[in-house]
């Protein structure tokens, strides 16, 4: 990654939101020019700059992705754009679904179009597991931003810039992820509360995510959809778990806290999917990924090489089809979060 990024010139929009601030961190490792952190949030970035105040090659901008001025300007002289602003709650966005238009749509389309008028070399957009066969208007948005994305490689006319896409699931221990929810409910001394103790979850790392992003980044052509393989959870073996680790402390002995099932929010899914059977069919496997290669081949005339690629030895990926972790896998991960 150092031979990637050093001496480069970085973007980050969201740069203060959790997948944001986690590639601002990770990209500071490898020596880069500057990292510029595009965010609409002033005491995150405020914050934020305390805790890098002794970093000298970091520079923040407060700024919408909605405000394609703004980003024109930002990205002046920039190399790597990681497009991570967005709006990523399922339910928020079933109740403001016109907010998450402008920000998920219309706010890649505004990246797409300053990237272009300043020669970025390579854009990725941060993806989810929601976008695959969407069921809320959270997913809908993230897949109409991946197609912008792929699209965009045909809509760039002679520019060099190449759009790619990343798609994975939870980021374990994140804001917004069950994980600290359920162990701050627990020290609570409970109830628990639980949409459906059967729902299964892609899982990930914070130092897995970064990874992906980055190997994303290197083997991007453009038009691109990169699916890392990732483990599975299931909520109910997750639950069991959390109570064991953190129950004692709370209540003084195991299984005395209570749960309470409260049915699946607007929009959620038993399960998740990563990849469909129609996008099986124009991928290839490689070692810890999936790659989908762009519907409209006609417009892409190069061929798309990778490392030990392959045809995908499964016809979809989706949680439900997965061998889920085993508790005491669940328990190691639990570990690396809390440090424990």
């Amino acid at each position: 990654m150092k031979t990637l990024f050093k001496g480069k010139n970085i973007l980050v929009t969201g740069g203060t939101g959790t997948v944001g601030r986690l590639l601002v961190e990770q990209v500071l490792k490898y020596e880069p020019a500057v990292v510029r952190i595009l965010s609409r949030d002033e005491s995150k970035q405020f914050d934020m700059q305390k805790e890098l105040m002794d970093v000298r090659n970091v520079r923040f901008f407060i700024g919408d992705v909605r405000d394609k001025e703004r980003l024109i300007h930002a990205m002046d002289g920039v190399d790597f754009v990681f497009h991570t602003a967005a709006m990523k709650h399922v339910i928020a966005c079933e109740y403001n679904p016109f907010e998450a238009l402008k920000t998920n749509l219309e706010g890649s389309k505004n990246v797409i179009e300053a990237a272009l008028e300043n020669g970025v070399r390579k854009v990725i957009l941060t993806s989810t597991d929601k976008a695959t066969n969407p069921c809320n208007t959270m997913g809908v948005s993230k897949l109409f931003a991946e197609r912008l994305f792929t699209a965009a490689n045909y809509y760039k006319g002679g520019h060099a810039t190449a759009f790619a896409s990343v798609r994975f699931g939870n980021i374990m221990g994140s804001r917004g992820s069950v994980v600290p929810l359920f162990k701050k409910q627990i020290e609570n001394g409970g109830p628990v509360t639980v949409t459906d103790p059967e729902m299964t979850r892609f899982v990930i790392t914070t130092q897995q995510s970064m990874d992906f992003v980055f190997r994303a980044t290197q083997l991007a052509q453009g038009g691109e959809i990169f699916i890392l393989k990732m483990p599975v959870i299931c909520v109910r073996d997750l639950l069991d778990v959390m109570i064991d680790m953190f129950g004692p402390a709370a209540c003084g002995r195991k299984g005395k806290i209570a749960v309470r099932i409260i049915g699946a929010q607007p929009g959620e899914k038993v399960y998740e999917e990563l990849m469909t059977e129609e996008e099986s069919t124009r991928a290839v496997e490689l070692p810890d990924m999936f790659v989908l290669l762009p519907q409209i081949r006609d417009l892409f005339p190069r061929e798309y090489k990778y490392p030990k690629q392959k045809k995908p030895t499964v016809d979809r990926f989706i949680s439900h089809d997965v061998q889920p972790m085993t508790k005491p896998e669940i328990e190691k991960m639990i570990k690396s979060i809390y440090g424990l």
